[in-house]
C-alpha cells in the first residue's frame, strides 16, 4: 500500500487529499476519510494493454469545491467531462464507502505527510 499527499499547483503538500495505490497498482483518490474515485486496472486481451475502469462514489464524487477541485487533477480534467461520461456510462457511480475496508486514519502533521503512516481497518 502506498499513500501520498497530493501536491497544490506550487508543489507544496496538500492535508487531507490523498493518493492511494492498492496492491495491485489500482488507484484511489481520498478525500479526508472518504473515497472518491477508483481507477480499477486490468489487462485488455484485445488491446494487449493496461486499461482502468473509473469507478465514483455515489455520495462523495462532487462533494464541495475541494474535493471536485483535487478530483479533476487526480482524473486530469473538469467537472463538466466527468459528468459526461457519468452520463454516457464511460464512469460508473457506485458506493466506494460502504463499511468495507479502506484506510481510517494518517498522521498529517508536518513531519509525516506522505510518509504512509496509514491504518486499515473497518470504518
Amino acid at each position: 500500500m502506498n499513500v501520498q499527499n497530493m501536491t497544490s499547483s506550487n508543489g507544496n503538500k496538500v492535508a487531507n487529499q490523498f493518493i492511494v495505490i492498492d496492491e495491485d497498482l489500482n488507484e484511489y483518490f481520498q478525500s479526508y476519510n472518504s473515497m472518491i474515485v477508483k481507477k480499477a486496472y486490468y489487462v485488455s486481451d484485445v488491446a494487449e494493454e493496461n486499461i482502468y475502469q473509473v469507478f465514483l462514489d455515489k455520495k462523495y464524487w462532487n462533494f464541495s469545491n475541494t474535493t471536485s477541485k483535487y478530483r479533476n487533477k487526480f482524473l486530469n480534467e473538469t467537472t463538466k467531462e466527468t459528468q459526461a461520461k457519468i452520463k454516457s456510462g464511460e464512469y460508473k457511480l457506485v458506493d466506494l464507502n460502504n463499511n468495507e475496508t479502506k484506510f481510517v486514519g494518517c498522521d498529517t502533521s508536518e513531519s509525516n505527510m506522505g510518509d504512509n503512516v496509514w491504518t486499515k481497518g473497518i470504518a
